[in-house]
């Protein structure tokens, strides 16, 4: 240790460095928890349907008496309705269902057995399916459709309908690779056309038989009665899925959305909570960044003479800021190892649990990332004090000289 150093760390209070290395530990390990459970834990929630975005909502009116008494469009969407929906600020935007406006009958055979069921297709605009664009495409002419079915279709069959029919269950891999034979007729029955379709995907999310929607606009072109009908259904992007502000909306309009969305509750509530931890966490670092910068201050301000006789005596400005700059990077290198190390084992707590559940994640690493860049701040905005305040006692002297 140089004597300019010895010189200047003589009045060093290590009561005042232990409390910003604690403060700073707890800020650091806060922030950076509450980081990685929120990564670790969102798989909990989230829905492992990789086709259909999990911000998106689909949304139907209820049914009422009006409508089972044969006003269909009592359960449509008017442009009007549409408009208002579109109005409200947790809506990105909206896509409208489209439905088959003629009869569809699909058949399957797999060992010599077969089945044959009545079906109706639904589409939606492209962008809200997430799915390659390859897989996902449809031209006129093209012989083989692609058809996206719910997960709880294919479960009624091997669960429900296979075992009393005396037919094999099919798994999601078997019934990729098997053709659906596609018959499909206008209403009056006097158009018609046969294609194949190709089962890419399976949905939790979508309860519907979705087909790409140049398919749907090709088909009803070719077989429907041309009448356009207003949707009974619409896709909504939102903000947040889990907000109040969206089920008292939907509620105060009659309105309901498909599937259980108790999981984007969880989610929602799961992000309001982890704002508020990281709030206090960063508050909590915040104070340890001024504890440090008062301790650093007065720390100089005792040996304020002692600097401004070795900027006297010709000490470089970057050798004076040494010991303070030292300091600083000890105390934040201090918090941050032990917040790291206290991460590890927060983590290994419930580790096993999340195994169990099948999940994995990266929380552990961007909690990490999110704790250096937080140490890495504070180092540079205490560094960058300790200098100017070096600069004003050579402003000082030259102004004294």
């Amino acid at each position: 240790m140089g004597i300019i150093s010895k010189l200047l760390r003589k009045n060093t209070s290590p009561a005042r460095l232990a409390g910003f290395a604690l403060s700073n530990f707890i800020g650091l390990i806060i922030v950076a928890g509450a980081v990685m459970f929120y990564i670790d834990a969102r798989g909990i929630w989230e829905d492992d349907d990789s086709f259909v975005n999990t911000d998106f909502l689909v949304v139907n009116k209820k049914v009422t008496s009006a409508s089972t008494l044969g006003d269909r469009d009592a359960t449509r969407f008017s442009p009007e309705d549409i408009a208002a929906i579109q109005a409200q600020p947790w809506v990105r935007r909206i896509g409208e269902f489209s439905s088959s406006d003629f009869r569809v009958y699909a058949s399957v055979s797999q060992g010599g057995r077969g089945m044959e069921t009545a079906l109706f297709f639904e589409s939606v605009p492209d962008s809200f399916v997430d799915i390659s664009v390859s897989d996902w495409k449809f031209e006129p002419g093209q012989g083989t459709v692609p058809v996206m079915i719910p997960k709880d279709y294919l479960a009624l069959y091997n669960f429900g309908f296979a075992g009393s029919a005396g037919l094999p269950q099919l798994s999601e891999q078997l019934l990729t690779g098997i053709p659906l034979k596609l018959y499909m007729r206008s209403e009056d029955g006097s158009r018609s056309m046969s294609m194949e379709g190709h089962i890419v995907g399976f949905s939790n999310r979508l309860n519907t038989v979705l087909v790409p929607d140049a398919f749907m606009q090709y088909a009803n072109s070719r077989l429907g009665d041309g009448n356009e009908v207003a949707p009974s259904r619409l896709i909504i992007d939102v903000s947040s899925p889990g907000d109040v502000a969206i089920a008292d909306y939907l509620n105060a309009n009659g309105l309901e959305v498909a599937g259980d969305k108790s999981g984007s509750s969880a989610a929602y509530l799961l992000k309001v909570v982890i704002g508020i931890v990281v709030s206090v966490g960063i508050l909590i670092t915040l104070l340890s960044v001024f504890v440090l910068m008062l301790s650093i201050s007065l720390l100089m301000e005792k040996n304020r003479s002692v600097i401004h006789r070795l900027l006297m005596l010709g000490a470089p400005l970057r050798e004076v800021g040494a010991p303070y700059s030292g300091m600083i990077v000890i105390g934040c290198s201090v918090a941050w190892i032990l917040s790291m190390v206290s991460l590890v084992i927060l983590r290994s707590f419930y580790a096993d649990a999340l195994q169990g559940l099948g999940l994995s994640s990266d929380g552990l690493m961007w909690a990490i990332v999110t704790g250096t860049a937080l140490a890495l701040i504070v180092i540079i905005v205490n560094i960058v004090a300790v200098n100017r305040k070096v600069k004003a006692a050579w402003g000082l002297k030259m102004k004294n000289a």
